[in-house]
């Protein structure tokens, strides 16, 4: 008797292991993500140190978007048997809750792991520019693109970085690099919104033309090719531009602005009241506009003041 509780207790870890990789391989079959959860929590329960287990349940969850769920998965495995992929998918999942602090300390310990990690290299990039830590992300860019030199996004990150630090010279080097790797629609609009704001109307108005000739679906873009035509003179071309972009949102409160600017320049002052009223119904209603302040959120605001101040005060005068 006493042998065949000894057997008994031998045999049932090999049945209970083998149930349990039948329900990872079940898991990692199917589709629907709770099924998935379900399959891998049986696993678990069975084989309670399976950590592909808890792995893939973890990746289901992110993709549920059960964020913390993920997280608590994910720090299982690193407290048990610490690995690059656990960290980086955690970094990732506090990412998605707006732990940046959280996240770039999993991509940085996924690093040291795996110093060839190229997904946890440019995730790290990115969450220090996302923090503001710009010449660090520099940095972290400009290594990941030592390793990946023809990925277009990192130049355009990278891009941006030296932007906020106001190194216009190796931004603007940065998104010309971009477009000639991939001269797609979106390198062409980011380095317009880019010349835009150095005032570099004329360069930024070829970049649109030629990002909407490759998407004519991208509102910004003909929001932004409109302001570059206003303050070219073009003020036609501006209307039917800002027309265009309020056809795809009609309460794009800085274009109806910008139709209320481009109407005055042409002495239409019909069409320049109805939209500046239009746009003030959508920013301040049923409010008196007594300070500029009151269009702190527009584009016009943050991006052109002078311009918008000195336009607003004739706007208001309208009649």
């Amino acid at each position: 008797m006493k042998k065949n509780i000894i057997l008994i207790l031998l045999v049932f870890p090999i049945i209970s292991f083998s149930q349990a990789n039948k329900l990872l391989r079940q898991g990692l079959k199917t589709t629907d993500l709770k099924e998935k959860i379900e399959l891998f929590t049986k696993a678990i329960a069975l084989e309670p140190k399976k950590l592909d287990a808890y792995f893939y349940r973890a990746i289901a969850k992110n993709d549920l978007g059960d964020y913390h769920g993920a997280i608590v998965d994910y720090s299982k495995i690193i407290v048990t048997e610490p690995d690059a992929d656990s960290y980086y998918n955690r970094g990732n999942s506090r990412y998605s809750l707006q732990d940046f602090e959280g996240a770039k300390n999993d991509y940085a310990k996924a690093l040291e792991l795996d110093n060839n990690f190229l997904d946890a290299h440019y995730s790290l990039a990115c969450v220090k520019l996302d923090l503001g830590e710009f010449e660090d992300a520099i940095k972290d860019f400009t290594s990941f693109i030592k390793k990946v030199p023809y990925n277009s996004t990192a130049y355009t990150l990278r891009a941006t970085a030296y932007k906020a630090l106001e190194n216009y010279r190796n931004a603007i080097q940065d998104f010309n690099t971009a477009v000639l790797i991939e001269p797609n629609a979106d390198s062409y609009y980011n380095r317009g919104v880019f010349l835009m704001e150095i005032n570099y109307y004329k360069e930024a108005n070829s970049d649109f033309n030629n990002s909407l000739k490759l998407n004519k679906n991208n509102s910004y873009a003909y929001f932004h090719r409109g302001a570059s035509n206003l303050f070219l003179g073009k003020f036609i071309d501006a209307i039917s531009d800002f027309s265009t972009a309020i056809e795809f949102d009609s309460v794009d409160f800085d274009s109806y602005l910008g139709l209320a600017i481009a109407y005055n320049k042409t002495n239409d002052v019909v069409n320049a009241k109805l939209n500046f009223d239009r746009a003030n119904a959508i920013l301040v209603p049923g409010k008196t506009i007594t300070s500029i302040e009151q269009y702190k959120n527009t584009y016009w605001f943050q991006n052109q003041y002078f311009y918008f101040n000195e336009n607003m005060n004739q706007l208001i005068k309208l009649k």
